[in-house]
């Protein structure tokens, strides 16, 4: 039976603490909370990724990356309703090879931006980058952060390569770092 929102008012965080979802309460400037919120803000640019894209492969594959980021932030919350797996991590390389086989190298560094999907996309993968760092920063222990660490790493990976896919698939050529400016 899945999770069941029944009140979104509750007045309980006025004075600036959450609770888990072992029942604790704790300030929502705390580490774990800060990782919780990059987790959300990740999924939320995904969200408005989506919004951009116009292959329906890409949005579907993009949906399950959404789901898996819902069940990264419940597990950060010290819910046992649902754990991210290696399994997980296997998907996001799988997909970042598949999409790698679809682009010529790149000899240097790309500029974010092009088509609007793919600026989306950048965004995305800087948001996934700042969640990576707020995790380290919160130093947890349990011993599913490791995973977590290689799925956000995996993720702005792919999120990467994704973008450089959008830009070829909408015909923007990608800009390659000039270092002569």
């Amino acid at each position: 039976m899945g999770f069941k929102l029944a009140k979104i008012i509750t007045k309980t965080g006025d004075q600036g603490l959450t609770r888990l979802g072992d029942g604790s309460r704790v300030s929502k400037a705390s580490p774990r909370v800060m990782a919780i919120g990059g987790i959300d803000e990740l999924n939320t640019s995904i969200g408005l990724l989506r919004a951009y894209v116009n292959n329906s492969e890409i949005i579907d594959q993009l949906i399950i990356i959404q789901h898996q980021l819902l069940v990264t932030g419940s597990q950060l919350a010290n819910s046992n309703r649902c754990a991210l797996q290696t399994r997980h991590v296997e998907f996001l390389e799988n997909w970042a090879a598949t999409l790698m086989q679809q682009l010529d190298p790149v000899q240097d560094f790309v500029l974010p931006g092009g088509s609007k999907a793919a600026a989306h996309c950048h965004m995305a993968r800087v948001t996934c980058r700042r969640t990576e760092r707020y995790l380290i920063a919160a130093d947890l222990k349990e011993d599913y952060i490791p995973t977590i660490m290689q799925y956000l790493n995996r993720l702005s990976d792919v999120l990467f390569v994704l973008a450089r896919v959008l830009n070829k698939e909408l015909g923007v050529s990608e800009i390659v770092l000039n270092r002569e400016i």
